[in-house]
C-alpha cells in the first residue's frame, strides 16, 4: 500500500484535540464511537477542555474505555444517554444521573437520519487515510457510520493502531471536519476461561449447529465455550453483530469457511468486534472479514436470507411462559436490547434457521433460578413468548415455539436446576398452567442418566437417537401410542386398548431412572423429534428381577429396532445390577419371540395356555 504523508496532504483539517473541542457548543448532542474503537484521547480532551460547554448530551451505543463525563463534577456539563449499558456507565444509571434508551439496534440509524435523535458532533476513531483519502472505521462500523453521516461536525482521532478493515467500513476525508492525530493502543477486552457450566451450555448449543450453518454469536465466556464444541463442524459461516477472539481458532481449524453462506459468500460479516491485540492484528487488512453498518448487519430481512441461520443470544431470566428478560435485573437496567430481537426474528424466518436463547440455569452462585414462575418485578421483556424458540441451559434444550403454556412449563422445568424444579412445578400448578395431577418427582434426588444417550444405525442405514425418557416426552409418547395399529396395541398391552389418558401416560414418562428405566428412539420430525420406539423395564428391588417390554411404531418395525433395543436395555440393566429379565409374549407375536431367542442368552420359554413367559439370567454371559 502506498505510504502518504496524510498530515501534510490534509493539513487544513489537522488540529490538536484542544482546538477541535472548540467546535462543541453548550446544548450540543455528542456521539462517541462504539466499543473498543472509542476515541479515548478525544473523550479525555472533551472533559479537559469543557470550560465553555454546558448541558451537552452524550449519546453512544456501548463504550469500553473510561467515561469521565459521568463523573459528578461534570454533572452540569454532560448528560449521558446510552443505547446499551456497559460497566463504565452502569453506576451512573444506578445513581439516576444517566439515561438508557431501549431500542432495537437495527432501528438506531433511522433515528439519527430522521433527526429524532440529533447528532451535532461525532467523536470517532479511524485508521489513517490511504492514498485515495479513505479512512477505515476499523473495529467498529456499527452505528458509527450513520452517526458520522448525520452529524453536523465529525471529529476523528486518527490512530495508526486501528486495524484497516474491509467491507463498507470507510469514510472519505472530505466527510470529516477535523483530523486529530493521536496514536494509542486499541482497547482490549480480556475473556475469562469458561467454567464447567458454560461448557455444558456450549456443548448443548453446538448440537443445534449443523454443518453449513451461518452463526451469530457475540463476546464473553459463552461464545468461547461454544467455540470449543464447534471445531469439528464443517463450512460454518458468520453473520454477526459482533465477535471476539473465539473466531480465530475456528477459522484456523477449518470449521469456519463461509463457503456455504447464502449472502456474502466467502466472507465473515460483522458490524464490530472486541477482543485482544491478537484479534486486531488478525483482522487488519484481512479480506476474509467485512464490516458493515448496523442497518445492514442487523436487518431482519438480510439475516433471514441466510439458510440455516443460527442466532445465539443470552438471557438474564425467563419465565415459565417463555418471556425472556435480557436487559434488566428487576428495576435495575443492566445491559440493553441490542441486536437480540433482530437476530432472533431473522433466524426464525431463515430456511432451516434456529433462534437460541442460552443461559445458566442459576445465578448468584446457584442461590436463585434463572427460570422463574414470573419475571422479577420491574424486569423488562426483550424477547417475547411469541418470539422464543430454543432455550438452552446446562441441563438441556427446550423448544418452545408453537407449544402450549402447559408444554412450555414442563419443557422449561426440565432444563431448570433440579433443586428448583419442585418449586417451579408447584408455582405452575398454583397458576393453573399445568394439570393439578401432574406428577412431582424428587428432582434433587433424580439424576437424568445422560450417559445412556446413544446414536445407532439400523440395518437400513437410518440413524436413530436413543435416550432415556423424560417427563417432557408425554406429548410425543401419547402421539406415538395413538398412531399404533390395533395389532401393535394388542401385542404390547394384550388388550384392545384405544385410550391412553394423561394420567396413565405420565406414569410412563416420570420415572426415577433407578428401579425403572425407559429408553426411547427419536427421529427428526416436522415439529421437533418424533418418538418411534420405547423399551422399558420395571425392577422388583427385592428380587432384582425386572419385567421388560418393547413397543415400536408400525412403520419402524422389521428394521432391527427391537433387536437393538433389547440388546441396549440389557446392557443398561446388567450395569445397574439387574439379575433377571422376564416378559409375557402373545403366541402370535412371533417377531418378539424371535428377538428374545436371538438375544444370545439362554432363554427360558414356558407357555401357560394364554401367553409365553420368557425369562433369562443376566448374570450369565451370552452364549
Amino acid at each position: 500500500m502506498q505510504t502518504i504523508n496524510w498530515q501534510e496532504k490534509y493539513k487544513d483539517k489537522v488540529k490538536a484535540a484542544s482546538a477541535a473541542m472548540q467546535l462543541i457548543k453548550s446544548g450540543n448532542s455528542i456521539f462517541i464511537g462504539t466499543g473498543c474503537a472509542q476515541p479515548q484521547h478525544l473523550v479525555h480532551s472533551l472533559v479537559e477542555y469543557s470550560d465553555h460547554i454546558y448541558d451537552a448530551h452524550i449519546v453512544h451505543l456501548l463504550t469500553m474505555g473510561e467515561a469521565p463525563y459521568v463523573d459528578d463534577k461534570f454533572r452540569d456539563k454532560f448528560k449521558m444517554n446510552s443505547f446499551f449499558i456497559a460497566d463504565n456507565v452502569r453506576h451512573a444509571l444506578d445513581r439516576g444521573v444517566g439515561d438508557y434508551t431501549p431500542i432495537f439496534l437495527s432501528e438506531i440509524p433511522a433515528e439519527f437520519e430522521s433527526g429524532r435523535i440529533p447528532i451535532d458532533v461525532a467523536l470517532i476513531s479511524v485508521a489513517p487515510p490511504d492514498a485515495n483519502g479513505l479512512c477505515s472505521l476499523g473495529v467498529s462500523v456499527d452505528i458509527v457510520q450513520s452517526a458520522a453521516a448525520s452529524a453536523r461536525y465529525v471529529i476523528a482521532q486518527v490512530n495508526s493502531h486501528m486495524p484497516r478493515t474491509h467491507g463498507n467500513s470507510f469514510l472519505h476525508v472530505n466527510t470529516i471536519d477535523v483530523l486529530v492525530p493521536y496514536d494509542e493502543p486499541i482497547i482490549e477486552i480480556p475473556i475469562d476461561e469458561p467454567d464447567e457450566t458454560l461448557r455444558r451450555i456450549g456443548q448443548n448449543v453446538a448440537q443445534l449447529v449443523e454443518d453449513g450453518s451461518t452463526i451469530e454469536c457475540g463476546i464473553g465466556r459463552l461464545p468461547q465455550a461454544l467455540a470449543e464444541y464447534l471445531v469439528y463442524k464443517k463450512d460454518l459461516g458468520v453473520h454477526t453483530e459482533m465477535f471476539s477472539d473465539w473466531i480465530i481458532d475456528l477459522i484456523d481449524c477449518g470449521a469456519i469457511t463461509c463457503a456455504k453462506k447464502s449472502l456474502n459468500r466467502g466472507k465473515i460479516v460483522a458490524s464490530f468486534c472486541m477482543g485482544s491485540k491478537r484479534l486486531y492484528d488478525y483482522i487488519d487488512n484481512n479480506p476474509f472479514f467485512e464490516f458493515y453498518p448496523t442497518e445492514y448487519v442487523n436487518d431482519v430481512h438480510v439475516i433471514s436470507q441466510h439458510d440455516k441461520m443460527v442466532a445465539i443470544n443470552v438471557g438474564l431470566e425467563i419465565d415459565l411462559t417463555g418471556q425472556v428478560c435480557a436487559d434488566s435485573l428487576g428495576y435495575k437496567f443492566y445491559s440493553g436490547i441490542g441486536g437480540q430481537v433482530d437476530f432472533i426474528r431473522g433466524a426464525a424466518r431463515s430456511r432451516g434457521g434456529k433462534a437460541v436463547i442460552a443461559m445458566p440455569s442459576t445465578a448468584k452462585n446457584g442461590e436463585i433460578s434463572r427460570i422463574v414462575p414470573n419475571l422479577t418485578e420491574g424486569a423488562g421483556v426483550v424477547t417475547t413468548r411469541a418470539d422464543v424458540h430454543y432455550v438452552v441451559t446446562e441441563y438441556g434444550i427446550a423448544y418452545l415455539h408453537g407449544k402450549s403454556i402447559r408444554q412450555r412449563v414442563l419443557d422449561l422445568i426440565n432444563i431448570a436446576h433440579p433443586k428448583f424444579r419442585k418449586g417451579l412445578m408447584q408455582a405452575a400448578k398454583a397458576r393453573n398452567y399445568i394439570y393439578q395431577d401432574q406428577i412431582e418427582l424428587s428432582w434433587d434426588q433424580v439424576n437424568y442418566p445422560e450417559e445412556l444417550e446413544h446414536y445407532a444405525t439400523l440395518r437400513d442405514g437410518t440413524e436413530i437417537f436413543f435416550r432415556p425418557i423424560k417427563p417432557v416426552d408425554e406429548p410425543a409418547l401419547s402421539e406415538m401410542l395413538y398412531s399404533l395399529s390395533e395389532q401393535s396395541v394388542r401385542t404390547r398391552y394384550m388388550t384392545r386398548t384405544v385410550a391412553f389418558p394423561h394420567k396413565d401416560v405420565q406414569q410412563l414418562t416420570n420415572i426415577d431412572y433407578k428401579s425403572d428405566i425407559a429408553i426411547v428412539g427419536m427421529v427428526p420430525g416436522v415439529g421437533g423429534d418424533d418418538m418411534v420406539a420405547i423399551a422399558q423395564y420395571y425392577l422388583d428391588p427385592k428380587t432384582l428381577a425386572a419385567e421388560v417390554a418393547f413397543l415400536v411404531q408400525d412403520e419402524w418395525q422389521q428394521k432391527g429396532m427391537g433387536t437393538f433395543l433389547l440388546d441396549y436395555i440389557t446392557q443398561v440393566a446388567r450395569q445397574r445390577g439387574v439379575k433377571r429379565f422376564y416378559a409375557k409374549v402373545l403366541p402370535d407375536n412371533r417377531p418378539m419371540l424371535a428377538v428374545f431367542q436371538n438375544s444370545g442368552y439362554r432363554v427360558n420359554v414356558e407357555f401357560d395356555g394364554d401367553v409365553y413367559n420368557v425369562s433369562y439370567d443376566l448374570t450369565k454371559e451370552r452364549q
